[in-house]
């Protein structure tokens, strides 16, 4: 990840919504397939560095003036698929994170007061004009959180090593997944959650995440995507990472009652992800 600014930038994974052309209105329909064809069309790294660079001015800018008419295009089975940055939108939600993930004083030093209050009037008044809006993409920093790994299956992960070059050479580790598989998935897992525990933050979670699911259309693909945690793993770690494997074996565990089984899965899983958490302590 180039270094940009002095401010740590917390490596981040991502959860996408590629929806096809016909989904669009037929203005935004036509937008699309035009940038579709487009040969020189920005990469996941040049979405990251336009993000990043908004950090620079004094003061920052924290969620950009225009929202951005950029998208990552997918083809699956012959049909283009768009997935919008809508990086205005997604500023504006990333900044009412930031208090839970940093500590005030640093939160202040990263971005004034004056800074986040004019960012939040600013978002409200947008919001009361698009009540309906929600992005096709979702952020985590420091960890794939494990409700994201229901939606997907071991089969459908793609791991590429990377040529050890920065940028678009870097690593890959993603999964792709049709839409109704996904939200099959969150359903009977929530069946066996349900029957098995009671409410809490993973079963909130998968609720969340299947309530954003069904904003889209029913043939959608979905990514999961390391992003940039692929930098924060060694590759023996990316090479053995079966995280959905792991979540799929627990689930089925508790769904049969063995308790065993399915605390072992979980263990797998903590002990995978215990060297990203002490990576985002020390920063």
């Amino acid at each position: 990840m180039p270094k940009v600014s002095s401010v740590i930038v917390p490596y981040a994974a991502y959860l996408r919504v590629y929806e096809p052309l016909a989904a669009f209105p037929e203005r935004e329909r036509d937008h699309w397939a035009r940038y579709a064809r487009r040969p020189d069309r920005p990469s996941y790294q040049d979405e990251l560095r336009r993000s990043l660079a908004d950090l620079l001015p004094t003061p920052p800018v924290p969620v950009p003036v225009h929202e951005s008419r950029d998208a990552f295009v997918l083809e699956a089975h012959g049909v283009v698929h768009i997935c919008p940055w809508r990086t205005r939108l997604r500023g504006w939600q990333a900044l009412g994170d930031l208090a839970e993930e940093l500590p005030p004083p640093l939160l202040d030093a990263v971005l004034p007061p004056l800074v986040r209050h004019q960012a939040t009037q600013d978002y409200e008044r947008w919001l009361a004009g698009n009540p309906d809006a929600r992005p096709w993409i979702r952020t985590a920093t420091w960890q794939v959180p494990l409700n994201w790994f229901v939606l997907v299956s071991d089969e459908e992960r793609e791991y590429d090593k990377g040529s050890g070059a920065p940028d678009d050479a870097a690593p890959v580790l993603r999964y792709r997944t049709p839409m109704v598989q996904a939200r099959r998935r969150v359903a009977r897992a929530l069946r066996t959650l349900r029957n098995a525990m009671d409410e809490g933050p993973l079963i909130d979670g998968l609720v969340d995440v299947g309530r954003w699911l069904e904003e889209f259309h029913p043939r959608s693909q979905v990514e999961l995507d390391y992003g940039g945690l692929v930098h924060a793993l060694s590759a023996g770690d990316l090479e053995g990472d079966h995280s959905a494997a792991d979540v799929a074996e627990g689930i089925e565990a508790l769904r049969i009652g063995d308790g065993v089984a399915a605390g072992e899965a979980y263990g797998r899983l903590v002990e995978r992800w215990r060297s990203v958490r002490d990576l985002r302590s020390a920063n």
